[in-house]
């Protein structure tokens, strides 16, 4: 087939070397990458209860809500994305990775117990090249989506059906100690794929999907590196849109939040006996400036290991009574009620985060990756 690496070495003045190409994913041995974000800041308790000073528990709560069988939670988020190195391309005397992705993100909802389906799906195919494959123009957004359709319009992608999303332009300047190009095109990825989250989020509040009977948790962190660009950029909006939505991590670092006050966080998280929560801590960061977070942990399984089986929650504070008291104590542990109900049943063992999986968020996940094309059709595509 006439090849997609050619036609964007030609379009853009670079040479193509035809390098191995691979799966970042498959080859990289997995490492310990902690969602927790540096620089925040810590400032007091972040419930209205202040008199708790220790954990609490909330099975006898996760029992009744049990009983009654209204879970509070309703729709389950996930992002995922697979990155692959295909080409090294040469702009003057400098050499680049051209990173391809698949992308996934999806949210699916349980109306009842016997009813859990998809709502919807994202599945964008990208591909990541340098700055300076534009030569032409200063605006690089009017650039790279000029070539984008130009290579979507190539006879060989037409006939196999196939349609790239966007080429995603990375830093090319030059590399500090420690970096890589390759890390550079990688998290311009993973940015797309966090974009595409707070836009199903926007969605689902925009079409008032989300309220007090129906929250939605979302796999991983809600402290966004940056809250976003466009008509996710509103700090308003944003906080309207996570009203009714939970952040529940399985990698943190339990050290994060060891600040004035806080400083034997770490011991207590791992000292949690079962279904018991952290009083919740209230948190800023710089990055995200005039937004405010309640953070907790709990334990929702019992381990050999201190920090397995232990979830960290998160919640944007939206109200401004939340803003002045905290996160309301009586929702905390509601929250946490409910995401102990969540965790069974689970595929024990199959996967290295079996003792802090939630299973809508794994039936999420799973459903998530099986939309991705295989490894090897999707490197032969170029």
């Amino acid at each position: 087939m006439g090849n997609i690496l050619t036609f964007i070495a030609d379009e853009t003045d670079g040479t193509s070397y035809k390098s191995y190409k691979y799966c970042f994913e498959a080859v990289e041995v997995p490492a310990n990458e902690y969602e927790d974000k540096k620089d925040i800041n810590v400032k007091k308790k972040g419930e209205s209860d202040k008199s708790i000073s220790t954990s609490r528990s909330v099975a006898k709560l996760a029992k009744k809500i049990s009983k009654e069988g209204k879970p509070l939670f309703r729709y389950f988020i996930d992002g995922s994305r697979r990155t692959y190195k295909i080409d090294d391309i040469a702009y003057g005397n400098r050499l680049f990775p051209v990173i391809a992705g698949q992308i996934g993100v999806g949210c699916c909802e349980r109306k009842d117990p016997h009813t859990f389906k998809p709502v919807v799906l994202k599945k964008p195919l990208v591909i990541a090249i340098p700055e300076c494959a534009n030569s032409v123009t200063s605006n690089d957004e009017l650039y790279f989506n000029n070539l984008i359709q130009k290579l979507n319009k190539q006879k060989t992608l037409l006939a196999k059906s196939i349609q790239f999303e966007m080429i995603l332009p990375y830093p090319d300047a030059p590399l500090k100690e420690g970096e890589k190009y390759e890390l550079k095109g990688i998290a311009k990825i993973q940015d797309e794929m966090v974009n595409l989250e707070k836009r199903i989020v926007k969605q689902l509040a925009k079409e008032r999907k989300l309220n007090a009977k129906a929250y939605l948790i979302k796999d991983g962190s809600l402290e966004y590196s940056k809250i976003g660009s466009g008509e996710l950029r509103d700090l308003s909006a944003i906080k309207a849109n996570y009203a009714c939505v939970v952040g529940v991590s399985k990698m943190f670092n339990p050290e994060s939040l060891s600040r004035a006050g806080t400083k034997d966080i770490a011991r207590k998280i791992a000292e949690l006996k079962l279904y018991h929560r952290t009083p919740a801590i209230r948190y800023s960061t710089d990055r995200i400036p005039d937004v405010d977070f309640a953070v907790w942990y709990l334990r929702i399984r019992n381990t050999l290991n201190p920090y397995d089986g232990v979830v960290k929650i998160e919640k944007i504070l939206v109200w401004d009574k939340e803003e002045e008291e905290g996160l309301d104590t009586d929702e905390v542990d509601l929250i946490s009620a409910n995401i102990v109900n969540e965790r069974n049943p689970v595929c024990y063992g199959k996967d290295n985060r079996w003792t802090k999986h939630l299973y809508p968020v794994y039936l999420t996940e799973t459903y998530i990756k099986s939309q991705y094309l295989s490894d090897i059709h999707f490197t032969n595509l170029f």
